[in-house]
């Protein structure tokens, strides 16, 4: 029957295509510069992505049918279109490969990744979690722990998973914490701090879409600016951190975690818990070898070198030095920051250079703190590079369906559709609601971003009045926010599965008991977040807002509780 299936789904799709093709090639120019059918190719890239959960395919497809979009309408019944179709497809992909800052965030991405490996395969990580875990003295505090290691493994959502959650499994157990209470703490904090992170996996991702959209829409800001500024509306990954430590603290649950949690407490000793029998599929990931002397200092000093580099770049490109002159103390005001990476010029190469600076000292480090062998170094290297292919692929494919979407003007057929309709207020929160919905469906944030940045932001652009206002802002956190929001309610998201593996929980309880808690910190980001930034109130006041909701939310459900328990 899942072959049936399959093959059904299949047929349809290739059906949807082709008859799509068919309608809008042979629909006649209207002499306006931008047309009904530049909406496809996006639109091809959402229903693939949400039908097939393959992000390359539907990314690719959707490139080519732009491609075929630029050539064959109005002359569909002839061959030379439809190959020159393909050829401009291909050169879709190519003009994405000839540019320099794309070629700089490849590399940017591949370094990282490979320094990722090399700390992983040293025990670095491994290091600084074995250090804080002698502070896990009690069942809050073993909590704690753990939503304090997920934020400090800020460097990637995967490293994140697999080293918090398999290190405080034994921790958590020990002070009967359930694993579904685990998973969700890891699964909490490792994508929203990943995203957050002004140096992760996750920013030559983010920084490499930005920085595409800034050039199209000619916003005089680079992609590294955009991102800054987008941090003050990230208001879901905010809110979901502090909700975590709302939940630690308060020592309260409800919904099916409270089940969960009731059901570990009540475990005697010896008692197994419900475990992930795939952790299996993830073993290629764990590369510590035996030999290898665990200590914090072999991941903390490449760490480091990683930020001094990035942020001296970034002060000396974006002229701090004559903020200097003119104020001693400019280097310690988070304004004179915000001014010096706006100004920087060159933040995309910075990057890039503090990337390769932070693998020189982690291969250095594993060297000769955690005494790996070269030859060591040399697979954990090759491994990292290996892990790279997924991103980058999706990142040109990405960048590939933007050069498809500016081809045909999608943006502008967008602006004039919907911006007489859709008011600049609700449009962010739109975006929002779009972008968990299909990384929800797809499984996968990343693949959401790549296909909405490209077409969401003009249009919230265009809503602005053509100029980078605050609803452009409010919206380039929407989009990174709703695809994490998303992401953590979906049972097919790569980072909820690793969560629940190296959580030793069983992944459907794990969404189960997560989803809940996803979905009351998704409605405070739309009512304390979004809605009021687009009115113009401060992101502080949501996040105040949002914190106060929660104290107020779990003091009535202990007094509810209480209340039970007297009569």
């Amino acid at each position: 029957m899942a072959k049936l299936s399959r093959r059904r789904t299949a047929v349809g799709l290739g059906l949807y295509v082709a008859i799509a093709l068919l309608a809008y090639s042979t629909s006649p120019a209207t002499g306006s510069s931008v047309a009904w059918f530049s909406i496809i190719p996006p639109l091809t890239a959402i229903v693939l992505a949400l039908v097939f959960q393959k992000i390359h395919l539907s990314l690719f497809l959707a490139v080519m049918v732009g491609g075929l979009l630029t050539t064959v309408p109005g002359q569909a019944f002839g061959l030379t279109p439809w190959i020159d179709g393909c050829v401009q497809g291909g050169q879709f992909i190519i003009a994405t490969l000839g540019d320099v800052t794309n070629l700089l965030i490849i590399l940017f991405v591949v370094l990282v990744l490979g320094m990722i490996s090399v700390l992983m395969a040293s025990g670095g990580l491994k290091g600084i979690i074995i250090w804080l875990e002698r502070y896990a003295i009690s069942a809050r505090t073993s909590q704690l722990m753990t939503a304090i290691m997920g934020l400090l493994v800020f460097i990637d959502d995967y490293a994140n998973t697999m080293l918090v959650g398999s290190a405080m499994r034994p921790v958590t157990d020990r002070f009967k914490i359930s694993r579904e209470k685990l998973a969700f703490l890891v699964d909490a904090t490792s994508a929203p701090i990943a995203g957050l992170a002004i140096i992760s996996t996750w920013i030559g991702y983010e920084v490499g879409l930005f920085n595409e959209v800034a050039k199209s829409l000619a916003i005089p800001k680079d992609g590294y600016a955009l991102f800054f500024d987008a941090l003050n509306y990230r208001f879901y990954c905010l809110m979901m951190i502090i909700f975590v430590f709302v939940t630690i603290v308060s020592g309260i649950d409800f919904g099916p975690m409270a089940i969960a949690e009731r059901r570990a407490r009540e475990r005697k000793d010896g008692d197994e818990e419900q475990t992930s029998s795939s952790e299996e599929l993830f073993k290629p990931f764990q590369t510590i070898t035996p030999q290898t002397r665990t200590r914090a200092m072999t991941a903390i000093l490449p760490i480091i070198v990683l930020f001094v580099v990035l942020l001296g770049g970034m002060w000396v490109d974006g002229e701090g030095l004559v903020l200097l002159e003119q104020n001693a103390l400019a280097i310690f005001q988070p304004a004179a920051w915000r001014t010096v990476f706006s100004a920087s010029e060159n933040s995309i190469l910075i990057l890039s250079i503090a990337a390769a600076a932070g693998l020189v000292c982690a291969c250095c480090a594993a060297a000769f703190i955690a005494q790996l062998s070269a030859g060591h170094i040399v697979r954990a290297l090759l491994a990292g590079f290996r892990n790279s292919v997924l991103p980058v692929s999706i990142l040109i494919l990405a960048w590939s369906l933007k050069e498809s979407c500016d081809a045909l003007k999608t943006g502008e057929f967008l602006a004039l559709a919907v911006g007489s309709v859709v008011s600049p207020f609700w449009m962010p929160l739109i975006i929002f609601v779009v972008a968990g919905m299909t990384s929800f469906a797809s499984g996968t944030s990343w693949g959401t971003m790549a296909i909405l940045i490209p077409t969401a932001i003009p249009l919230a652009f265009a809503l602005d009045g053509h100029v980078y206002g605050l609803t452009t802002m409010i919206s380039l956190g929407a989009v990174l926010d709703g695809a994490i929001f998303g992401d953590h309610c979906s049972p097919i998201s790569d980072t909820t599965i690793m969560s629940s593996i190296f959580s030793g929980c069983d992944h459907i309880q794990h969404v189960r008991t997560q989803l809940p808690y996803s979905l009351l910190v998704g409605v405070c980001a739309l009512v304390f977040g979004y809605l009021p930034a687009a009115l113009g109130w401060p992101s502080l006041f949501g996040l105040l807002i949002s914190l106060s909701f929660f104290v107020l939310l779990f003091v009535k459900i202990s007094f509810s509780r209480r209340s039970k328990h007297a009569e």
